[in-house]
């Protein structure tokens, strides 16, 4: 026999909610998932341009030189008669290592000392955020600039400018957040069973602060991208034969005038690339946010 509890509604707490998986709540995000879709596809020709370029990259043709889109050159030529569409998709590979490696070096520094000057407190704090604010202080690609000409012209040098310029950015984050986390209970619990600071921080701090530096990490290289052309296209990063998306908006703006797509379609593919990363940042900050279900 049915009783009256048993026909009043059941209330199911939001803790006890299954949760969506954060991969299956990003992809639900249309913007997001348009970006995962173009950053893939610039992934693919990266690294398959070899198999995916219809021409050399390096090869010239000089009866071929600044000839608009054709079913032979789909993206034109350019002043020295190179196909623009391969040097295109080989330049996407220099865009994604600076923006990949520039980011993973900010990481590496970053997280460690934001980390030491958010658990340690006092004058260890103190020092750490001073230099991050005096650092900050100069804006990011101005630093950038200044750190790639003190070092020799070159991508890698480029990208290790643009992870040292980036540092800043996740050392202020890390200390932020852990300063927040490390108030919590269950971190006053880890130091009451007597765990030792290290250990506190490694497995008890540090995995509650990476969903804030994911979303950090790919804004970062979006970034980065764009910093990577910039120097690039003032001759400190990539250097000339090698493709370079901010390299060939250098010579392009030569011919401007009378090869407008020297310069189109290189800065279309940065505009989409960095844009689909900032959908990417945008999605994974409301994905990874434990208050979305």
């Amino acid at each position: 026999m049915a009783t009256i509890a048993d026909t009043l509604p059941q209330v199911v707490s939001p803790a006890a909610q299954p949760r969506t998986h954060p991969l299956r709540r990003l992809l639900r995000r249309r913007f997001a998932a348009f970006g995962l879709a173009v950053i893939a596809l610039f992934v693919a020709l990266a690294l398959f341009a070899p198999l995916v370029a219809p021409y050399d990259p390096l090869a010239t043709s000089w009866g071929a030189i600044r000839k608009p889109p054709s079913l032979e050159h789909w993206f034109g030529t350019d002043e020295i008669g190179r196909d623009v569409a391969s040097r295109v998709i080989f330049g996407a590979r220099a865009s994604l290592l600076a923006g990949v490696v520039s980011v993973l070096i900010s990481l590496s520094i970053g997280i460690p000392i934001g980390l030491l000057a958010g658990y340690a407190g006092g004058k260890v704090d103190m020092l750490i955020s001073r230099l991050t604010d005096a650092v900050l202080a100069c804006p990011f690609l101005i630093l950038a600039i200044a750190l790639a000409a003190f070092l020799e012209p070159s991508l890698t040098n480029a990208m290790i400018a643009i992870g040292i310029s980036a540092t800043p950015v996740f050392v202020r984050l890390t200390r932020g957040q852990t300063l927040a986390i490390k108030a919590e209970d269950f971190i006053l619990a880890a130091r009451a069973i007597g765990n030792p600071p290290w250990r506190i921080a490694l497995r008890h701090v540090l995995p509650n602060v990476v969903p804030a530096l994911i979303v950090q990490a790919t804004l970062a290289i979006a970034a980065a991208v764009i910093a990577e052309a910039s120097l690039s296209f003032l001759g400190l990063g990539q250097q000339p034969p090698a493709p370079s998306w901010g390299s060939m908006l250098n010579t392009a703006k030569n011919y401007i005038d009378n090869a407008p797509w020297m310069a189109i379609w290189p800065g279309l593919s940065i505009f989409l690339l960095v844009l689909s990363f900032n959908l990417v940042g945008d999605g994974l900050r409301d994905a990874l946010d434990p208050r979305s279900v």
